[in-house]
């Protein structure tokens, strides 16, 4: 042998996988094969150069390598609103000032009474806690402890809505937070009362509770999984992400959302209908930013910052919901903990009761769009029923369209919905606080007597 190896020509070659090896066997092809055979399929070549084959864009290309067109998307939309943070600095000027938040935060001194109402949240909790010492015990039957602590349940849910909307010290953040947090608690002592009718334990402790009760889930268990200790890096990096991610929500309402509000009086004072509509329009972006940085805010960071705290092991707080093609997928993974909580104690038992699928579905459904209301409008004391509506709304839509629009297509939809619908419900909010709160101000002169519907932080 002269050391040179030949290409042996196959009867049934192997396809190419890659445009390089392509070019190799088309090469070894033609220069291994007689002349006349090489000199054929290049003439073939050059007279047939057409297929069956199908536009990129078709629907029945099967193409889906679109990552070049959202780099182009990503970059449009970047330069679109950076013409709007512009154009809204020329007009306004620089109006973030993340003092007034510490200001807003100090007025009352020590009296703060969102914090004393969120305090006061224990006595419902221990009381929890000691009916199940009692059940344990003996001393009281099943029925009545569960009658008990739906008694608990019910004053807990009373409580806080008496003292917002009586005590007028309480700011409309501070409101809000609260009524957050014993929502919160709420679902969690329901969960607790009601895993402990399943399964008896020896011994109810009271850190139990309270690590169940501080731990990012409404479920309760006997035991949780647990990681092997606290990162500090990991735990930094979470703070990081709460101070910052904040800072920018204020900053998007002082600069972007107030002044809209302070523009748009004139159209609601004049019934201008097509002043109201560029308004609404305008709301769309600064609303939806608030509700995604709301959404890594709470779902990412401080959910992963409390489990990483507590070596909570469950992390998975939410689903791939920005790929949802519907919205009732959307639903089931925004919030996984919530989502928990309503399979376990709610779907799954009304199903057991004989209730229909499709019925327990939709009582889950407008039990949630309740709760929406009632965390938003309450602080407001401003009930319109707009979250209510648009979620309702939305599930029409789901319904009516749902079977037309798949795939992207439902993806897009999804979007779309939430684009134009729970972030602009819940400004719509408090744009009617607000102006009411400043008809009020300009007939009365009275800022004392004035209950704001933004908090002053966040006003110039």
């Amino acid at each position: 042998m002269s050391g040179i190896d030949h290409p042996q020509i196959s009867s049934s070659p192997s396809p190419p996988e890659t445009e390089d090896d392509e070019a190799h066997l088309f090469y070894h092809s033609n220069t291994s094969c007689d002349p006349d055979i090489s000199e054929h399929h290049s003439a073939m070549d050059m007279l047939c150069c057409h297929s069956v084959q199908d536009s990129l864009l078709s629907s029945s290309s099967c193409f889906t390598n679109y990552r070049g067109i959202l780099n182009w998307i990503i970059i449009l939309l970047i330069l679109t609103h950076a013409h709007l943070f512009l154009e809204n600095f020329i007009q306004h000027g620089f109006l973030i000032d993340l003092r007034k938040v510490l200001e807003h935060l100090m007025q009352d001194n020590y009296n703060w009474p969102s914090v004393n109402l969120i305090l006061a949240a224990n006595m419902f909790a221990i009381t929890a806690l000691l009916l199940e010492r009692r059940l344990q015990k003996g001393g009281l039957s099943s029925s009545t402890g569960h009658w008990l602590h739906l008694a608990n349940l019910g004053l807990l849910a009373l409580f806080p809505s008496l003292v917002i909307l009586y005590d007028s010290s309480i700011s409309t953040g501070g409101a809000f937070f609260s009524l957050w947090s014993y929502i919160t608690l709420g679902l969690k002592l329901y969960s607790y009362q009601e895993t402990n009718r399943w399964y008896r334990q020896e011994h109810v402790i009271c850190s139990d509770l309270y690590y169940f009760l501080l731990a990012p889930t409404l479920c309760y268990q006997r035991e949780f999984p647990s990681t092997p200790g606290v990162r500090i890096n990991i735990l930094l990096h979470r703070l990081m992400e709460m101070v910052l991610l904040a800072q920018i929500m204020v900053g998007i309402v002082q600069q972007w959302v107030t002044p809209l509000f302070q523009q748009s009086e004139n159209y609601f004072s004049n019934m201008d209908l097509t002043g109201q509509v560029g308004m609404l329009v305008g709301l769309v972006a600064p609303t939806h930013f608030l509700w995604l940085l709301f959404f890594f805010l709470f779902t990412h960071s401080y959910l992963n910052f409390c489990a990483e705290l507590l070596c909570f092991g469950d992390r998975k707080f939410y689903g791939d919901w920005w790929n949802a093609q519907t919205l009732a997928s959307f639903w089931r993974n925004w919030i996984l903990p919530f989502e928990k909580w309503k399979n376990r104690h709610l779907y799954t038992p009304l199903l057991r009761h004989k209730v229909s699928p499709k019925q327990a579905e939709l009582l889950v459904f407008l039990l949630a769009a309740a709760l929406c209301e009632y965390m938003v409008a309450l602080p407001l004391h401003n009930c319109r029923l707009w979250i209510f509506l648009t979620m309702v709304f939305e599930l029409l839509v789901s319904v009516c369209l749902g079977r037309y629009f798949r795939g992207n297509y439902g993806n897009g939809m999804v979007w779309l919905c939430l684009l134009l619908g729970p972030p602009l419900a819940v400004m719509t909010y408090f744009h009617d606080n607000y102006v009411s709160h400043h008809h009020y101000h300009h007939h009365h002169h009275h800022v004392g007597q004035c209950r704001p519907g933004l908090p002053a932080a966040f006003t110039t």
